[in-house]
C-alpha cells in the first residue's frame, strides 16, 4: 500500500485515525497490528520477514541492558544482532548481485555458469533493518534505553508512516514518545497541513515532471539539449518524490502524536557536496555518520584515513541504495569528491567563487551523479555522459523525443519545480505558522490533488527499490 493511492487517502487512514482517537489504552498495540496490514498488502509473506528482524534485536537489546559492561554477553549479543540483520538484508538484496558477478567471473575464466536464483526483494527491508539494528547497537553503546514491551519496540520497527520511505527514525528519539506523547490540535493539523503539501509534491511535482526524465532516458538516442532536459527533470522529480514521501511521513507521525525527524533542507541550495549531505536525506546521512563514518576513524586519525572513510562509507551508501556496479560507482563519486573537498579546506574553489556560483556548481555535479542513478547498467549511463557531452548521434527519433520534451506543460512544471526547489522555506517550515489563508490554500490545493491521483495512471515511487 501506498500513501497516494485510493485505499490509503478514503479507506485506511480514515479507519485508522477513528479507531486509534477512539482506543482509552494499548495505541501502540493498534498501530503495531494496522502497520502489519499496511505492509503486507503487498506481500504477506515478508511480514514475518520484519518480524523475525524485530524478534532477533528485540533478544539481543534485552541481553544487552541486563549483562554488566565489559561482559563478554554484551559482545556477543551485539554481534549476533549486526550478523544476522546483516545477513538478512544482504541475502535478500545482494543475493543476485553476486550470483551475476560470480556468473561474470566464470565465464572470463572459461567456467560453466551457473543458474540464478531469483529473490524478491521485500520493500523497505534497508529501512527497518537499519532501524532495528541502531536499537540494539545504541543500547550497547548506553546511548539508547532499553524497551519497555516487545510490542512498543515491534511498534517502533512498523510504525507505517515512515515503514517504507523513512526517515530512519532511531529508538532514542521516539522512546519517550512511545511510552507517552502529546494528541494536541496544534499538532495534528500541521501535520495534516504537511501531509497535503507532500502528497501535492508527489502528485502534481514529482509525478508529471517525472514523465519527462522517463522519456529522456528512456530515449535509445537523443541530442545534448534533450539529456540535460531529461537529467533537470530527473532531479527535481527524484527530490519531489522522495521528499515528499518524507513530508507525508512526518506529517502522519505528527497526526498520531509522533515527531520524526526532519529529512531534507532545501538541498539543491547547497553550495558544495558536503553540504549537500547535510541537507538530503539526513537521516541516512546521519546514520551512516555515526555508524560507519565514526567507528572507522572519523578524522580523528589523520587526513589520509579521513579521505579513505568518507569514501568507503559513500561507497557503502550507494550499495545501501541499490545491488548494482552502477550505485557503487554513484557512491564512489559521491565519496571522492567529499574527500577532495575536505582535503582542499579553505582552499577550494568553492571558496573563491560567489554563493550562486558555487551553487550552480553543485547542482552540475549533482546531475551528473543522477545520471549514474537513473541508469540502470553502466553502459546506459555512460551512452548518456555522451550525449550531454554532444560527444552521441542523435538519430531521427530525436525529433520525436523533442516534441514529447519541449511542451507547454513540461516548461511550466521545470519553471515551477525549479522556483520550488531552489528556495529556503520548505513544507516542513511552512506549516509551522498556519494561518487560516494558509489553511484555505491548503484545503483547495487537497481537493485539486484528489483529482490528480484520479486522473493520474503515472504514480511510481522511486524509493520502493530500497
Amino acid at each position: 500500500m501506498i500513501f497516494t493511492s485510493h485505499i490509503f487517502i478514503f479507506y485506511f487512514l480514515p479507519f485508522v485515525l477513528l479507531v486509534y482517537y477512539s482506543l482509552p489504552v494499548k495505541r501502540n498495540f493498534f498501530l503495531l497490528v494496522l502497520s502489519y496490514i499496511f505492509y503486507g498488502w503487498w506481500d504477506p509473506r515478508f511480514v514475518l520477514l520484519m518480524f523475525l528482524a524485530t524478534l532477533v534485536n528485540y533478544i539481543c537489546g534485552r541481553i544487552i541492558a541486563a549483562a554488566p559492561v565489559g561482559s563478554s554477553k554484551r559482545y556477543w549479543a551485539v554481534f549476533a544482532s549486526v550478523a544476522i540483520s546483516l545477513s538478512m538484508l544482504g541475502f535478500f538484496k545482494y543475493f543476485m548481485f553476486v550470483q551475476n558477478n560470480l556468473n561474470f567471473l566464470l565465464q572470463i575464466l572459461g567456467s560453466k555458469v551457473f543458474s540464478i536464483y531469483q529473490v524478491t526483494l521485500p520493500i523497505g527491508i534497508s529501512f527497518y533493518i537499519f532501524q532495528s539494528l541502531s536499537y540494539t547497537v545504541d543500547v550497547y553503546r548506553g546511548t539508547s534505553p532499553p524497551v519497555r514491551t516487545f510490542w512498543d519496540f515491534a511498534c517502533f520497527v512498523a510504525l507505517f508512516p515512515q515503514l517504507i520511505a523513512g526517515p530512519i527514525v532511531r529508538y532514542n528519539t521516539i522512546a519517550d514518545q512511545l511510552a507517552s506523547r502529546a494528541h494536541t490540535l496544534d499538532k495534528f493539523t500541521s501535520g495534516t497541513a504537511l501531509f497535503i503539501l507532500g502528497f501535492a509534491k508527489k502528485l502534481f511535482l514529482a509525478n508529471m515532471i517525472g514523465q519527462a526524465a522517463d522519456a529522456a532516458f528512456g530515449a535509445e538516442t537523443l541530442c545534448a539539449s534533450d539529456a540535460w532536459f531529461g537529467v533537470v527533470a530527473y532531479a527535481f522529480q527524484i527530490y519531489f518524490d522522495f521528499s515528499g514521501y518524507s513530508d507525508m511521513a512526518i506529517g502522519l507521525g505528527r497526526m498520531f502524536g509522533f515527531e520524526f525527524p526532519r529529512n531534507f533542507d532545501a538541498p539543491y541550495l547547497a553550495d558544495s557536496i558536503t553540504d549537500f549531505w547535510r541537507r538530503w536525506h539526513i537521516s541516512l546521512s546521519r546514520f551512516l555518520r555515526d555508524y560507519l563514518y565514526i567507528p572507522l576513524g572519523g578524522n580523528r586519525i589523520g587526513p589520509r584515513r579521513t579521505y579513505v572513510n568518507l569514501t568507503i562509507v559513500m561507497l557503502l551508501g550507494g550499495l545501501w541504495h541499490g545491488a548494482s556496479w552502477v550505485f557503487v560507482i554513484w557512491g564512489a563519486y559521491h565519496g571522492l569528491l567529499l574527500a577532495f573537498e575536505r582535503w582542499r579546506g579553505k582552499e577550494s574553489l568553492y571558496n573563491v567563487l560567489p554563493k550562486p556560483f558555487r551553487i550552480a556548481i553543485t547542482f552540475v555535479l549533482v546531475l551528473f551523479s543522477w545520471v549514474l542513478f537513473r541508469c540502470p547498467t553502466l553502459e546506459g549511463a555512460v551512452q548518456f555522459f555522451k550525449a550531454m557531452s554532444g560527444m552521441a548521434t542523435a538519430e531521427g527519433g530525436s525529433v520525436l523525443l523533442a516534441g514529447e520534451l519541449y511542451t507547454q506543460g513540461n516548461f511550466l512544471m521545470m519553471g515551477l519545480c525549479a522556483i520550488l526547489a531552489f528556495q529556503p522555506v520548505q513544507a516542513f517550515d511552512w506549516v509551522k505558522n498556519l494561518t487560516w489563508a494558509r489553511m484555505c490554500f491548503l484545503i483547495v490545493l487537497f481537493f485539486f490533488t484528489l483529482m490528480t491521483m484520479s486522473a493520474q495512471s503515472f504514480n511510481p515511487f522511486l524509493y520502493y527499490q530500497f
